[in-house]
């Protein structure tokens, strides 16, 4: 047994304490080391450069050590238990490292417990001491780890089966309100933290049947025995990290439901959280139990390369937002709403005709996961094309079988073969086992979805279900795609973010007019046509301009105030818009969606 304690030590300046005891150290000096990454998150973080105290002792007294690269230290040999104490630096507001203040806390174990090097696989107990600090008092503890001592949210000892779970269980502590509920027999609780006002009995209402269809698409029981939903609330927050039994969520407080909400409406903010939610939830079959072979066992000291990231980001992609159609929680047309958006986000990027989404997957440590303001330029994103890319694995499959098999079909086996047995899925697997459920080769399909950059077919797989694809002009530089329009404005093909000076330019199109001027990522568009400007009213003022005409554009570059002359053309039919034919599911559409109840 490891024994670990960790202890909010000073709040106010963001200090965790945390030992790790080994009773029977390997005799040539026992080594410790703490991860580089953390699962789910696929990019090389360095928590160790947060630590910032280091000291070990074993029988009283100081026992020596050296460092052996940026995140293993070596102890001198010893004989009996040995203690190692840190101090470790939690400034990361953020779903993947470790947080603390005055007003709450939080915590990865990725991030703070030592790994004793040689005893990974032996049983882990953790003591979580609560804070000393006079302006913590009252604080709550919720987390997904077993407890082995203490009433329900409060402080007090924990266990893990070895160090890999033990990373796997965040902790959240603090002030949070508190709801539970059930799904399939199932408890879930939900903890929100921050400040808010959501009304938690929709929430929990809402979550219940998401949770409940995720569950029985891969089948009763639930591979846990219950789950918590973990959200910090901020003024603009968004992101989620999976976990065995558990989720860490960010979001903005306007996405999360108020008590003064009409009973019926779901406000695009709440929709956007619930999506989040049920991406989450999915992981908890597809990445955290149904994994690629490249992550059994996971190596958290550098990167670990697979071409598989499409399906297992990009799938759940696809049924997060599904699960919220089949459960009557939005309707068909909002459904192909936000399917259209991604099919935007795709087209409008050059990127997608750079990379391809395995090779997205493969980069993701050093591309997608370190974007530059090139980005939509040149990669692909693996998350919004491999959401895409099951779309059209699904609706293949449908088509082949008659509505006989389907993607639900293929997690289902991946689920049985792979998941339940504890084995990772080899970088061919899914393509074998949809030729399976096929019947036939699909050859064809694999190499044009995952080995090339040409469009996929779902303009033909969706018309077979009376579901039309239109492109169109977007209809200003904020337009998301998804919904119909009847302007098409000059476009300066750019993407903008609000700064104090005027519009920043986030990234410009490859080939845009603002990029044939000149103008850069990073430059501050102050004026057009000697107008002040700023990203909020910027398309309302280019409104009044037509393609072909020529406009001048005051930016700053740096300090340096600079001029460009740019011609304004029409945007491309980069924006996607769904709509159900005559309004109407057709059976097939009924076998894909199972929407609950008439239109």
């Amino acid at each position: 047994m490891i024994h670990y304690r960790i202890q909010p030590h000073r709040p106010e300046a963001h200090l965790f304490a945390v030992e790790v005891t080994v009773s029977e150290p390997t005799p040539e000096g026992q080594a410790f080391t703490l991860p580089a990454w953390i699962p789910g998150s696929y990019m090389i973080r360095d928590f160790a450069r947060h630590i910032v105290s280091f000291e070990a002792r074993a029988a009283g007294q100081s026992v020596d050590w050296v460092k052996l690269d940026k995140q293993t230290w070596q102890l001198a040999p010893v004989e009996g238990p040995v203690t190692v104490r840190i101090e470790v630096y939690a400034w990361d507001l953020s779903v993947r490292g470790a947080h603390l203040d005055t007003t709450h806390g939080y915590f990865n174990g990725s991030c703070v417990f030592l790994a004793a090097m040689g005893h990974e696989d032996q049983p882990c107990e953790v003591e979580i001491e609560a804070p000393a600090h006079p302006q913590c008092s009252g604080w709550r503890l919720a987390t997904g780890m077993p407890r082995v001592s203490g009433a329900a949210l409060t402080f007090g000892r924990f266990r893990a089966d070895n160090y890999d779970a033990l990373i796997d269980y965040p902790v959240e502590m603090g002030r949070f309100e508190h709801a539970v509920f059930e799904a399939c027999g199932v408890p879930h609780e939900v903890v929100i933290s921050g400040r808010h006002f959501t009304d938690l009995a929709r929430l929990c209402r809402d979550l219940v049947p998401i949770c409940e269809e995720h569950i029985r698409l891969f089948g009763e029981p639930a591979p846990m025995d219950h789950y918590v939903f973990m959200t910090l609330v901020t003024g603009d927050g968004y992101g989620g990290l999976e976990h065995r039994n558990s989720t860490s969520l960010m979001c903005a407080r306007n996405d999360l439901p108020r008590r003064t909400d009409a009973p019926d409406s779901l406000r695009d903010g709440y929709r956007t959280y619930l999506g989040l939610c049920s991406h989450e939830y999915f992981h908890t079959w597809n990445i955290k139990r149904i994994k690629p072979e490249a992550f059994t066992p996971f190596d958290l000291r550098q990167e670990v390369h697979t071409e598989l990231l499409w399906a297992f980001e990009g799938i759940t992609s696809y049924y997060d937002d599904l699960a919220l159609v089949r459960t009557g929680l939005i309707t068909p047309q909002a459904y192909l709403e936000l399917v259209a958006q991604t099919l935007t986000r795709v087209q409008r990027g050059s990127g997608a005709q750079r990379q391809t989404v395995t090779e997205s997957s493969f980069d993701a440590w050093t591309r997608f996961y370190k974007q530059d303001e090139n980005a939509p330029n040149a990669i692909v994103s693996y998350y919004a094309k491999g959401a895409l890319v099951a779309l059209a694995l699904d609706l293949t499959l449908r088509d082949i079988t008659g509505e006989e098999k389907s993607l639900d079909d293929l997690m289902r086996l991946l689920w049985q073969r792979y998941g339940k047995q504890d084995k990772g899925v080899p970088e061919r697997a899914i393509q074998a086992i949809a030729e399976e459920l096929a019947g036939q080769s699909m050859a064809d399909f694999f190499d044009l979805a995952l080995y090339s950059t040409a469009p996929l077919p779902l303009e033909d797989l969706l018309a077979t279900r009376g579901v039309q694809l239109h492109w169109r002009p977007p209809a200003g530089h904020a337009d998301a795609g998804g919904k119909a329009a009847t302007t098409t404005p000059a476009w300066l093909g750019v993407r903008l973010a609000e700064d104090p000076l005027g519009a920043r330019i986030q990234m410009a199109h490859d080939q845009g007019p603002a990029m044939a001027a000149g103008l850069s990522a990073g430059d501050v568009i102050v004026a057009l046509n000697g107008l002040k400007t700023d990203a909020r009213r910027f398309d309302e003022q280019l409104a009044v301009y037509q393609p072909g005409e020529r406009i001048r554009v005051h930016a700053f570059r740096r300090d340096e105030l600079m001029q460009f002359d740019v011609a304004l053309t029409p945007g491309e039919a980069n924006t996607a818009v769904l709509t159900l034919q005559d309004n109407e599911l057709n059976e097939a559409a009924r076998h894909w969606l199972r929407y609950p109840r008439a239109l």
